[in-house]
């Protein structure tokens, strides 16, 4: 599993861990029934806190991404498909946020936006 962490990131090293597995299980590189790296394992490869990958585990089970089982390890849980299309909302969400403030610090209309996301939607 190629998980990239950086200090400079901004981000808590255990979000940027399940941020990056929700990406794998979004795109379909992950999917149901997968097995994760044990808890330990990851922390070995990642050169990090057990701590930290208990986190993101944590927090990938909470979010209904992971089931864990004890003895067993983590594994890649049935997708509700309302589940992922309301990630992937907020995922898109968040680029357009950035995409407007961007958009109002150069001084870009409204309408402006919206025909350039038109274009980039069509592919144009």
């Amino acid at each position: 599993m190629d998980i990239i962490i950086s200090n400079s990131a901004g981000k808590p090293i255990y979000e940027q861990i399940s941020s990056q597995i929700k990406e794998m299980i979004m795109n379909g590189t992950l999917t149901e029934g997968d097995p994760l790296p044990s808890m330990r394992n990851l922390a070995k490869q990642l050169r990090i806190s057990i701590i930290t990958t208990k986190r993101a585990y944590e927090e990938l089970e909470r979010d209904g991404f992971i089931e864990s089982f004890t003895g067993k390890g983590s594994f890649i849980s049935r997708q509700n498909q309302d589940f992922v299309r309301e990630e992937g909302l907020k995922q898109i969400e968040e680029y357009l946020t950035n995409a407007a403030e961007k958009a109002k610090q150069c001084g870009v209309e409204y309408t402006e936006l919206a025909e350039l996301l038109e274009m980039i939607y069509k592919g144009e």
